[in-house]
């Protein structure tokens, strides 16, 4: 049943490069992020066989119990937070990953540039917008996103590689990664973190350049 995995990968590598190609764009253009949060180094292990390589984490916590394990068996893993950052597991956050897609606050982005200067590391960082403005998801608001991405640029000196978001689940997704776009652009940010495994494939022809998939590479969870 794990081994079913890596097929399901395969499918989501083809339809990745099919969308780049119907919007003009190179596949390489775009990162696969296999989201395996929840999952267990079982249900991993295939899709590291198949040769992924990047993977994304919603828990710091939970990602500290697997994926240094994981790590001495695999050469090259490039991991990613994507979800909700305390200022708390700052530290935590910047020794275990290698991105973090959920810049979203002034305190975070304190925490995450003091851990990096004392740790010497860069990471690959991305502002989460709350392109939705919807009061129980995080995010800076679209209004506010060139100030805030100009802080962390300029005052503290973060590499910003782009923006992320999560539309809101009853909304036409191409709408919010156009603005996301567009905020982008205004920013001078190439990066654009944005489709989920019901809309990656939208994602792509608005210019995502990293696309979080979990469900159409895992299956569903519990």
């Amino acid at each position: 049943m794990i081994m079913s995995e890596a097929p399901l990968l395969d499918d989501v590598k083809q339809r990745i490069a099919t969308a780049a190609r119907d919007a003009g764009r190179q596949p390489g253009e775009i990162d696969l992020i296999a989201v395996s949060k929840t999952f267990e180094a079982a249900h991993i292990r295939p899709v590291l066989d198949a040769g992924h390589r990047k993977f994304g984490e919603n828990r710091v916590q939970e990602a500290a119990g697997k994926w240094p394990g994981l790590r001495e068996e695999y050469d090259g893993i490039g991991l990613h937070l994507i979800g909700p950052l305390q200022s708390n597991k700052a530290r935590q956050a910047v020794e275990l990953f290698d991105v973090i897609h959920t810049i979203d606050r002034p305190k975070i982005a304190d925490a995450i540039a003091r851990e990096m200067r004392e740790q010497g590391r860069s990471l690959g960082l991305y502002v989460q917008v709350n392109t939705g403005e919807e009061p129980q998801k995080a995010g800076i608001p679209p209004a506010e996103t060139g100030k805030f991405v100009a802080y962390c640029r300029d005052e503290l000196g973060l590499p910003v590689r782009g923006l992320m978001c999560i539309p809101p689940v009853d909304e036409e997704p191409g709408v919010h990664f156009a603005l996301l776009a567009n905020l982008a652009a205004d920013s001078d940010l190439e990066g654009l973190s944005m489709g989920m495994s019901a809309d990656y494939e939208i994602a792509i022809r608005f210019g995502a350049t990293a696309v979080r998939v979990g469900s159409a590479i895992f299956g569903s969870r519990g």
